[in-house]
């Protein structure tokens, strides 16, 4: 279908929209009887109207069944992480055994460095990008400081070229091929948080392995926003919050993935935990640790059952949806919103995500042009006209149309109100 830039166009698609009724599976924030526009999913996703549900059950089994609910109940908590393991799968591209819920994002990111950066005299330097989420580096930096490592001499970063926003992956692979055989680990983002741009994962990872270094990364703004494929593009490890796109709530317990190749390895180093150990010898609460072969191997303690709920609902969304109509939606969605503000502001808002729909997610991150006022007092302006969305210093808007519960018709109040602010 073509747009156009009224409400008619917006209705239309809306009604032609075959995920439309997923909105209704979630809360959708208001003010007073009006729904706001919420285009904030990268940041917090919404609750899941069967979340509170799932909670008071296990609730209840905590109360009623108490101890007995590890083995009893509609749902028994000794088994429980497993409920969200194959739906886990199939959202990000993994076999069932690579991927596991647990911790939160930069306590894996530890986890997977402890085992994969193993730096020797000659590779030990580890590449990030320059504008990496600030957690991320801050990881890096200690764990290079952990194995006695300077970051001013073994940390590598990559910037976009000069008046460019983004990076090009032949820039990536300069470096891995000039600097590879320092290289021990290429920690990457799935989606950069700030603009938005979607990497080439499976042309890094291909890179890495040419130079002999490990290929992870942080999923935190892909995991639930595009297609992945992570046991087919062979990346090695990687971990991703589930709070965003995932919609498990506020701090949600986080995702791990490590590819199947590397189980079994009793040369591995890692930091063991009781839930990691092979569950046929688990209870016998042997002095030796034995990892459970598979991403479980990776686990610390028992899982935490109130934290796993809020994602199960999430999960069963997801499944029920689907990742390829999801992306659908979210290419159209995205692309509608990008057309609007060409078509409406192109004098006034600079769009720094690529415009490739191969190239991001559904994010765009806007930088606003106006004689009237600055792009926070903008922004702040949106907030108080019920329109939800994320400020970034120094001057950018992130703008989320999210597939599941956001609409065309979202996307065309939040133009047509930004056009009235700024034109």
């Amino acid at each position: 279908m073509k747009f156009r830039s009224n409400a008619d166009c917006a209705a239309a698609l809306d009604h032609a929209d075959p995920l439309a009724h997923y909105r209704d599976c979630f809360h959708i924030p208001g003010q007073g009887d009006t729904d706001e526009i919420y285009l904030c999913g990268n940041s917090l996703g919404l609750q899941p109207k069967t979340t509170a549900r799932f909670l008071q059950e296990e609730l209840q089994n905590w109360q009623r069944l108490a101890v007995k609910a590890h083995f009893a109940g509609r749902r028994p908590w000794m088994p429980y992480h497993e409920l969200l393991t194959e739906r886990t799968a199939r959202v990000v591209g993994a076999e069932p055994a690579e991927v596991i819920n647990m911790n939160s994002l930069t306590v894996n990111l530890h986890l997977m460095m402890v085992s994969f950066f193993k730096p020797s005299r000659e590779r030990n330097r580890i590449l990030i990008e320059r504008g990496a989420f600030p957690s991320d580096r801050y990881a890096v930096e200690s764990q290079l400081r952990f194995h006695g490592l300077d970051p001013a001499e073994t940390l590598i970063e990559i910037a976009p070229r000069r008046h460019e926003q983004w990076l090009r992956m032949e820039d990536i692979e300069a470096v891995l091929a000039e600097e590879g055989r320092r290289i021990a680990l290429v920690l990457l983002p799935g989606v950069q948080y700030l603009t938005g741009q979607w990497f080439d994962m499976a042309r890094i990872t291909r890179a890495a392995r040419a130079a002999g270094a490990v290929a992870g990364f942080d999923l935190a703004h892909a995991a639930g926003n595009v297609p992945l494929q992570l046991h087919d593009w062979d990346v090695d490890f990687a971990a991703w919050c589930n709070y965003k796109y995932m919609n498990g709530g506020p701090g949600a317990i986080a995702g791990c993935f490590v590819h199947q190749r590397h189980f079994g390895r009793r040369d591995m180093p890692r930091f063991a935990g009781w839930w990691g150990h092979d569950k046929s010898t688990r209870f016998k609460m042997g002095p030796e640790f034995i990892p459970t072969e598979s991403a479980e191997g990776w686990q610390l303690s028992n899982p935490p059952i109130l934290a796993l709920v809020p994602v199960l609902a999430s999960l069963e969304i997801f499944d029920a949806a689907g990742m390829v109509a999801l992306r659908e939606k979210s290419v159209k969605l995205t692309g509608y919103l990008e057309w609007l503000l060409k078509e409406k502001l192109p004098e006034h808002v600079e769009i720094i995500t690529p415009a490739a729909a191969e190239a991001r997610g559904c994010q765009l991150s806007l930088r606003l042009h106006s004689d009237r006022a600055g792009g926070r007092a903008i922004f702040e302006e949106l907030e108080r006209r019920a329109i939800t969305c994320d400020w970034r210093e120094p001057d950018v808007i992130r703008v989320a149309p999210v597939p599941l519960y956001n609409t065309y018709g979202d996307v065309y109040r939040f133009v047509e109100i930004l056009w009235e602010l700024l034109d």
